[in-house]
C-alpha cells in the first residue's frame, strides 16, 4: 500500500507537470539566451525549447514508469525524473536566462509559476508520513527476540527493553538474519521500512507511532529502521491518543530525550503527535480536551528543559468531538510556548474539499493557518491562573465519570448505539483509508474514532461531544460563586472560551427532535427507549447551563452568520434524516439484504447530511 500511494503521487505529479511544461514550450520560442543555456543546448535557434523538449521527455518517461510500475509490468523507457532537483533546475537555468537577457517579464510568468510549484510540491505532490500502531512493532521485536534465542521481548520490562534497543542501535552488527521467516503481519511492518529505503528524503515525512506509550515505542521503530530501512532516517513522532498516555506523554519524552543514544540519533528536534479522537471517545470531550492541554504544556516544558526544538503534529478532526472547528480559534487557544513558530495539523475528510478545494478559499485558509500561527507565537495566551487548572480538574473530573458511566458501564447503550444509528451501515461508505472497527467483535473500544462521531452526527444527537459537560458545569454552577468563576474563565483564558464557542455551535447543529424519530423508528425495546429519553434530557440540561454561561437567552446569539447557516441548511439536511431512517429499518427488516438502489440511497443519505452540517468527521 505504501509503495502504491509513492507511485500514485509520482505519477499524478509527472502529469501535471507535463501540462505546466507543454505550456511553456509553447510560449518560450524566442533565441535570445546566456551563455550558461547555450553551453547546456548547444548552437540551436530554439534554446529554450530544446531544453524543455529534453525534460519534457523525462518527465513523460517518469509518468509511464509508474504507470508501469502500478500496473505490475517492467519499463524499459529512457532515464526517469527522480527528485525535485533534477526538474527544477533545467527550468531554472531557463528563468536566469531569460532574466540576463532582459526578458524578466516572460521569466516572471509561468516559468516563475512552475519553479515555485516544483519548489512546494517536489515530485511526488507531497510528503508521505507512515504511520503504524506500537503493538506491531511491539510483535516484530517478540518474534525476532523469540527467533533468536534472546528472550521474549514482550516479558521484559520497560527498562530491559531500553537497554536491549539502545545495544542494538549502536551496534555495527545486522540483528536481522538475511533469511529470517516471520509473520505475515511482521513481515508487512518490515517491508513497509523496505520501501522507505528506497525512496528519497524528500518523498517522506515523519514516522508516526499509534498508541505510544513508553520510550521503547520509539527506540523500537529506530532499530527497525536502522535494520531495514537503509540511509531513510525519519523523523519519529510519538502519539498520545488515550487519556492516560496524554496524561504520561511528559514524562515519557523526557525519560527518551534523556537517552544519550537517542540525542545522538535524532539531534535536537522532536515531533510529537497529540490524538484528539481515540481520546475523546476513550474519556470524553472535556476530559480530554484538558489532558491535551496539560500534555502540550509539559512537553513544551520538558523539550525546554532538554534544549530540543518542539513540534507538535495535532491529529484533529472535522468535528468538535474530534478536536475540530475554526481553525484560528483552535490555535489560539493552545498552550503559551506551544506554537512556537511551528506548527502540523491534519485536515481530514470532507473539510479538505471545504478548506481547500477552490483556489481563492485555499488561499483563504492558508492564510487563516500563517496568522494564527504568527499571532500565538508573538503573543501568545496568557498562562491559566492556579484557580483555573483547579477548576478545569475537578470539571474534567465530573464530566470523566459521567461520561464513561453512560459509555462503559450502562450495559444498555452499546445495544441502544448499534440500535438508533446507521452504525452497522457504515462499513459500505468509504470514511477513510481505516476499517469503520479495529475488530469486528466487541463494543464501542473497537469503533475507530471517525465512525463513532460519525453515527452519533447523523442522528443530529452528536453525543461525543458532549456527553458530561452538561453534568460538569451544572455541578459547578451549584456552587457559591460557581457562575463568576465560569464567566471569567471564559472571557479571560482563550482554551476555555474556544470550548464554549465550539461547544455552543454543536448544540445549535443537535436536534433531539430528529434524534427521538430515529428512536421512534429503529428502537423497540423499553430499555433502550428509557435510555434515550435519559441522553436527551441530558441534552436538554446542558443546553440551559451553556446559555447560563454565556449569558445569552439563544445559542449563536453573537454570532448571527453561523447561526443563519445553520438555519438556511436545515431544511435541506432534516427530510433527508426521515429518508435515512425509514432506509435503515429497511434494511434491517431484510438482514442487510436490500437492493442495490436501496443500498446506495442509503449511502446517499450520509453523504447528503455529512456535507450539509460540514464538520461531521
Amino acid at each position: 500500500m505504501t509503495r502504491e500511494v509513492l507511485l500514485l503521487g509520482r505519477w499524478m505529479a509527472a502529469d501535471l507537470y507535463l501540462r505546466d511544461l507543454d505550456q511553456l514550450k509553447t510560449e518560450l520560442s524566442m533565441w535570445k539566451a546566456n551563455s550558461a543555456l547555450r553551453a547546456e543546448v548547444g548552437d540551436v535557434a530554439e534554446p529554450y525549447r530544446e531544453l524543455l523538449k529534453r525534460l519534457l521527455a523525462r518527465v513523460e518517461a517518469t509518468r509511464d514508469w509508474a504507470k508501469a510500475q502500478l500496473d505490475g509490468k517492467s519499463y524499459d523507457g529512457g532515464p526517469i525524473i527522480e527528485t525535485r532537483d533534477q526538474l527544477y533546475a533545467p527550468l531554472l537555468t531557463c528563468y536566469r536566462s531569460l532574466c540576463d537577457v532582459g526578458l524578466d517579464t516572460i521569466a516572471n510568468g509561468v516559468l516563475l509559476d512552475t519553479l515555485r510549484r516544483v519548489a512546494v510540491f517536489g515530485v511526488t505532490l507531497t510528503k508521505l508520513d507512515l504511520r503504524q500502531e506500537a503493538g506491531r512493532h511491539e510483535q516484530v521485536m517478540e518474534e525476532l527476540t523469540d527467533g533468536l534465542g534472546l528472550g521474549h521481548y514482550r516479558e521484559w520490562d520497560e527498562e530491559q527493553r531500553q537497554e536491549f534497543l539502545l545495544a542494538e542501535l549502536a551496534s555495527r552488527r545486522p540483528l536481522i538474519p538475511r533469511r529470517w521467516e516471520c509473520s505475515a503481519e511482521s513481515r508487512e511492518v518490515l517491508d513497509t521500512f523496505q520501501v522507505a529505503a528506497g525512496e528519497h528524503a524528500e518523498a517522506l515525512g515523519t514516522y508516526i507511532i499509534s498508541m505510544a506509550a513508553q520510550p521503547s515505542d520509539v527506540l523500537a521503530v529506530a532499530l527497525l529502521m536502522k535494520e531495514v530501512g537503509g540511509d531513510a532516517r525519519l523523523p519519529i513522532a510519538p502519539l498520545f491518543e488515550t487519556l492516560d498516555d496524554l496524561n504520561r506523554a511528559g514524562d515519557v519524552i523526557d525519560r527518551l530525550l534523556a537517552l544519550p543514544g537517542y540525542r545522538e540519533l535524532t539531534g535536537d528536534r522532536q515531533e510529537v503527535m497529540i490524538g484528539y479522537s481515540d481520546s475523546a471517545k476513550d474519556a470524553g470531550q472535556l476530559a480530554a480536551a484538558w489532558a491535551q492541554y496539560r500534555a502540550q504544556e509539559a512537553l513544551v516544558e520538558v523539550c525546554r528543559h532538554h534544549g530540543v526544538d518542539l513540534t507538535l503534529f495535532h491529529g484533529r478532526g472535522g468535528t468538535v468531538g474530534r478536536g475540530g472547528g475554526p481553525a484560528h480559534a483552535a490555535i489560539l487557544s493552545q498552550p503559551p510556548g506551544s506554537v512556537n513558530g511551528s506548527l502540523r495539523v491534519t485536515e481530514q475528510g470532507e473539510m479538505i474539499r471545504f478548506k481547500f478545494g477552490q483556489p481563492e478559499i485555499a488561499l483563504r485558509s492558508m492564510e487563516i493557518y500563517a496568522c494564527a500561527v504568527l499571532e500565538a507565537s508573538l503573543l501568545p495566551p496568557p498562562t491559566p491562573e492556579p484557580a483555573w487548572r483547579e477548576e478545569m480538574d475537578r470539571l474534567a473530573e465530573v464530566a470523566h465519570g459521567t461520561y464513561v458511566s453512560v459509555v462503559r458501564e450502562d450495559p444498555d447503550f452499546v445495544p441502544y448505539f448499534r440500535s438508533v444509528t446507521p452504525e452497522s451501515a457504515l462499513g459500505r461508505l468509504p470514511l477513510g483509508s481505516r476499517p469503520a472497527k479495529r475488530r469486528q467483535d466487541g463494543g464501542v473500544e473497537t469503533l475507530r474514532a471517525i465512525p463513532w462521531i460519525f453515527a452519533w452526527t447523523q442522528t443530529r444527537l452528536m453525543l461525543p461531544a458532549w456527553l458530561g459537560s452538561g453534568e460538569a458545569f451544572a455541578k459547578r454552577l451549584e456552587d457559591e460563586g460557581g457562575l463568576e468563576v465560569l464567566r471569567d474563565m471564559r472571557d479571560r483564558w482563550p482554551f476555555f472560551g474556544t470550548y464554549l464557542e465550539m461547544l455552543e455551535m454543536l448544540l445549535a447543529k443537535a436536534d433531539v427532535s430528529i434524534a427521538a424519530y430515529y428512536e421512534h423508528r429503529l428502537v423497540d425495546e423499553p430499555a433502550l427507549e428509557a435510555l434515550g429519553q435519559r441522553l436527551r434530557e441530558r441534552f436538554g440540561r446542558l443546553h440551559q447551563v451553556v446559555l447560563e454561561i454565556l449569558d445569552q437567552q439563544e445559542l449563536l446569539e453573537n454570532t448571527p452568520l453561523i447561526r443563519q447557516a445553520v438555519e438556511v441548511r436545515n431544511p435541506y439536511i432534516d427530510p433527508l434524516h426521515g429518508l435515512q431512517a425509514e432506509l435503515l429499518q429497511r434494511n434491517r427488516d431484510a438482514d442487510g439484504a436490500i437492493s442495490a438502489d436501496l443500498s446506495r440511497a442509503l449511502m446517499v443519505t450520509m453523504a447528503g447530511i455529512a456535507a450539509g452540517l460540514r464538520n461531521t468527521g
